[in-house]
C-alpha cells in the first residue's frame, strides 16, 4: 500500500514539475536567473577589443569641465573630435529632449526686453542648431526613453522601419504607451534612433537587453542594435518570429527568434531580448570625454575604427545598474551589447530547450523513481545526489561550451521532490515496523532493553562491560505440584496472569527481565541503561511484586486455587553484563557471583519462612533502608556469611512483634543465653512470625547462639 503510495507521490511530483516548468511562475523564474547569474560570475564573458568605446563623461571631467549638462555647443564639438578621431558610429546614452538652457537666446532671455541684448543674441549661434549640424551627415544615433504611460510629446519616427517575417512579434515584445524624444531638429539631423530602456522585471537586476521595443503598434529598435545597422552595408532591419523559418518554430507560436541587421544575424529570447554575457568589471572600454575634448590627450588612433558611446559613470548623475557583477553604468550595457553583436557571442535559450527540459524531467522520474523505491536510504540519497550533480554539471557545461542557458533549477527542485516523496512512505513504513518489533519484542524481552537497542544499534554485538547491578529473582512455590493435578489450559491462563502481574510491577520501577523461567522471575537493575539509585528500586520492587503476589494468592483462593507464597531474593554486586551467545543468537545477559547469591537468598527463604530476603550490599547502597536482621547466611558452595534482612515498611517496624524480635535479636548477637528465653516468649505471643519461628527453633535445638546461619542443601 505504501509502495504504491510512493509511487503516486511521485507521479504528483513529476506533474506540478512540468506545470511548473510550462507557467514558470515569478519564484522559478528568480531562482532560474540566479543559477544563471551565478554561472555569469564563474564563467565570465573574457574581454576581447572589438572597438566600442565608452566616452565616459566621468568625475575627472566634470571636475575640468564643468556640471552636467554641458551647453549643447560642448556636445557638438565632442562629436566633431570624435569623428576627427576616425570613429565608425556615435551613440548617446542620453536624452536631449529639452532645449539647451545655455544657448545664448535662452540666457540673454532672462534680462529682460532688450533690444540691445536680443540683437547681441540674434548673432551667436544657437546651440542646438550647432549640435543639429554635427550630428547631420554623419554617423550619429541618439536615444530616447520609453514610458509605460502615455506623455505629452510627439511620438517619433523610427529612423528605419523594422521589417517582420513570420507570425506578429506584437505579443511577445515590451510594450509601451508614451515616449520621451530627442528634439525633432536633432532627430531629423541624426542618422540612428535607439531606445534607452532596460528590462527591470527580473527583481531589478539587469540581465538582458531589449533589441526590439513597442510603442503601441509600432516598432522601435534598442540603441545598440541601430549602432550595428550603422556599420553594415544596408539599412535594413528584419525581424524574425516564429513560423519565419522552420527552425524557427516548435509546434506553436514561440515568439521572436532574432533579427537580421548590417549583414548580421543577432539571436534574441523569445521576447526580443538580448542576454548580456558579461565581462568582468574594468576600464579597458572607457575614455574621458575630457581627453576627446583636449585633442592632444589621446594617442591620434585611440578612437580609429571604433564605435564610440556618450554616457557617464559619474555617481552624481545616477546612470548605473544592478547587474550580476553589482553596480555598473547603464552606458556599459549598451557597449556590452554592441561587442556581443559584433563577435557573434550570444547567451541563448532556444525554443527547443523547454521541450528538452520537460522530457528530461519525464526521463528522471522513469528512472529515478524505481531506483529510490528499491534502494536503501543511503544510496537513494546517493542516486539523488548523483543526479543533481548530473543536471546542474549539463547546465554548467551547456553554458560553458554552447553558451545554453539550460535550467539547473528545475531537475534539482524535482529529483529533491522525488527524493523525499519516495522516501517518506517508506520511511513511515520502516517506522511502523519498527514499532512493531518494539511492541513484539517487548513482549519477549523487557522494552528498556528494546528500547536501548533501538537507540544504540551498536550495542547488537557480542561482548560485554564489568557494572555494578541489583538483580531481583522470584519463585513461586509449589507451582510444580499445582501443575500436575490440574487443567493444563487453566493452569496456563493462571500463570500467564501472575506472570503479567509480576513483570508490570518491574517494568514499573524500570527494570530489565533478564529471564522467565517457569513461574520464576530474573529482573536486574543498572542494565543496560545505568541507573544511580538500582539498590532502591530493587528492594521497592521486591517489596511491589511480594505485595502484588499476596493479592493474588488471595484471589485465587477465592476461585478455589491454592497458590503458594512468593520467594523473593535481592541482592547487589559487581557482574559483566552484554551480549552473549553466538553469531546465530544473541542473548543479553548478567555474568558473575552477584547473579548467583541472589538465585540463594531467593531460595533461603523457603528455609527462613520469610518472603523477601535482601544482602547487607543492597540494603547499604539503597540509602535509607528499613528492614529487620536476618542473619549471617552462609549460602551454599560459600565458606563466608553474608548478612541478611527482611525489607518492611516504617510502619511495620514500629509493630509489637518487631520490636520483640529485634531485642530477642540483640540478645542472640552477644550470645547472651537469655536470647533462647527471649525468642520462647516472641514465639508464644506471635506464632505468625516465621522469623521468630526460625530462630526459636535452631535455639531450642542446640545451636550456637549467634547470627551465623548455614542454608539447608
Amino acid at each position: 500500500m505504501l509502495r504504491n503510495f510512493g509511487f503516486w507521490v511521485s507521479f504528483v511530483v513529476l506533474v506540478l514539475s512540468l506545470a511548473l516548468l510550462v507557467w514558470n511562475p515569478a519564484p522559478i523564474h528568480g531562482l532560474r536567473n540566479i543559477a544563471f547569474d551565478a554561472y555569469q560570475r564563474l564563467s565570465p564573458r573574457a574581454y576581447e577589443d572589438r572597438g566600442v568605446r565608452i566616452v565616459d563623461v566621468d568625475e575627472d571631467s566634470l571636475r575640468r569641465l564643468g556640471q552636467w549638462p554641458w551647453p549643447r555647443a560642448r556636445i557638438a564639438e565632442l562629436v566633431e573630435k570624435l569623428d576627427a578621431a576616425g570613429t565608425k558610429a556615435i551613440g548617446f546614452d542620453v536624452i536631449f529632449a529639452e532645449p539647451d538652457r545655455n544657448s545664448p537666446q535662452r540666457v540673454l532671455a532672462r534680462w529682460g526686453d532688450n533690444e540691445a541684448l536680443r540683437a547681441v543674441a540674434e548673432l551667436l549661434p544657437d546651440d542646438d542648431t550647432e549640435f543639429a549640424k554635427a550630428l547631420r551627415d554623419r554617423p550619429t544615433v541618439l536615444g530616447f526613453a520609453l514610458s509605460r504611460t502615455p506623455t505629452p510629446l510627439a511620438t517619433p519616427s523610427a529612423k528605419v522601419p523594422i521589417a517582420v517575417k513570420g507570425e506578429d512579434p506584437a505579443p511577445f515584445l515590451s510594450t509601451y504607451r508614451g515616449a520621451v524624444p530627442p528634439l525633432p531638429d536633432l532627430l531629423s539631423a541624426a542618422a540612428g534612433l535607439g531606445a534607452l530602456n532596460f528590462d527591470t522585471a527580473s527583481g531589478g537586476i539587469i540581465r538582458y537587453v531589449p533589441l526590439v521595443v513597442r510603442l503601441d503598434d509600432q516598432l522601435y529598435p534598442s540603441i545598440s542594435i541601430e549602432l550595428a545597422r550603422l556599420l553594415g552595408d544596408n539599412n535594413r532591419l528584419l525581424l524574425r518570429s516564429a513560423g519565419a523559418e522552420a527552425a524557427d518554430s516548435f509546434a506553436r507560436t514561440t515568439g521572436i527568434a532574432g533579427l537580421d541587421v548590417g549583414g548580421r544575424r543577432v539571436q534574441t529570447d523569445a521576447q526580443g531580448n538580448l542576454w548580456l554575457h558579461f565581462t568582468p568589471p574594468g576600464r579597458a572600454r572607457y575614455v574621458s570625454a575630457w581627453k576627446v575634448l583636449a585633442g592632444d590627450a589621446l594617442p591620434a588612433d585611440a578612437l580609429r575604427g571604433a564605435i564610440a558611446i556618450v554616457g557617464s559613470s559619474a555617481t552624481g548623475l545616477q546612470d548605473v545598474r544592478f547587474t550580476p557583477f553589482g553596480l555598473t553604468p547603464g552606458v556599459e550595457l549598451h557597449a556590452q551589447a554592441v561587442e556581443q553583436i559584433l563577435a557573434g557571442d550570444y547567451l541563448t535559450r532556444p525554443d527547443w530547450v523547454r521541450g528538452a527540459e520537460a522530457l528530461f524531467l519525464v526521463l528522471l522520474w522513469l528512472a529515478l523513481v524505481p531506483l529510490i523505491m528499491r534502494l536503501g536510504a543511503f544510496w537513494s540519497a546517493m542516486v539523488a545526489l548523483g543526479v543533481l550533480a548530473c543536471a546542474v554539471a549539463a547546465s554548467w557545461l551547456a553554458f560553458v561550451e554552447g553558451r545554453l542557458l539550460i535550467d539547473p533549477l528545475m531537475p534539482t527542485l524535482t529529483a529533491v521532490a522525488l527524493y523525499v516523496g519516495c522516501s517518506l512512505p517508506r520511511h513511515i513504513q520502516t517506522e511502523r515496523q519498527q514499532r512493531w518489533i518494539r511492541e513484539a519484542f517487548s513482549t519477549y524481552i523487557s522494552p528498556n532493553l528494546v528500547e536501548h537497542l533501538i537507540a544504540n544499534p551498536e550495542s547488537l554485538a557480542l561482548g560485554g562491560e564489568r557494572r555494578e547491578c541489583s538483580f531481583v529473582m522470584t519463585d513461586l512455590a509449589g507451582f510444580t505440584s499445582l501443575v500436575e493435578g490440574a487443567d493444563p489450559g487453566k493452569i496456563v491462563a493462571l500463570l500467564n496472569d501472575y506472570l503479567d502481574g509480576m513483570i508490570q510491577v518491574a517494568l514499573r520501577h524500570e527494570g530489565t527481565i533478564d529471564r522467565i523461567i517457569g513461574d520464576a522471575v530474573a529482573v536486574m537493575f543498572s542494565a543496560p541503561v545505568v541507573q544511580a539509585d538500582h539498590a532502591r528500586r530493587a528492594i521497592d520492587c521486591a517489596l511491589a511484586m511480594d505485595a502484588f503476589a499476596r493479592d493474588f494468592a488471595e484471589r485465587q483462593k477465592g476461585r478455589g486455587v491454592q497458590v503458594g507464597r512468593t520467594r523473593i531474593g535481592v541482592n547487589t554486586g559487581p557482574v559483566i553484563v552484554g551480549n552473549v551467545g553466538g553469531a546465530s543468537i544473541f542473548d543479553y545477559r548478567a555474568l558473575g557471583d552477584a547473579v548467583n547469591t541472589t538465585a540463594r537468598l531467593e531460595s533461603v527463604n523457603r528455609q527462613l519462612g520469610t518472603n523477601i530476603c535482601v544482602s547487607a550490599t543492597t540494603a547499604q547502597a539503597a540509602g535509607a533502608f528499613t528492614g529487620r536482621p536476618v542473619g549471617n547466611l552462609v549460602l551454599l558452595g560459600k565458606s563466608e556469611g553474608i548478612r541478611t534482612f527482611e525489607p518492611m515498611s516504617g510502619e511495620v517496624m514500629t509493630r509489637a512483634h518487631v520490636r520483640d524480635y529485634l531485642a530477642a535479636y540483640e540478645l542472640m548477637k552477644a550470645g547472651d543465653p537469655a536470647a533462647g528465653p527471649a525468642f520462647d516468649a516472641a514465639l508464644d505471643a506471635y506464632p505468625d512470625d516465621p522469623l521468630i519461628a526460625f530462630h526459636q527453633a535452631r535455639l531450642a535445638a542446640g545451636e550456637q547462639g549467634d547470627t551465623v546461619i548455614f542454608a539447608a542443601k
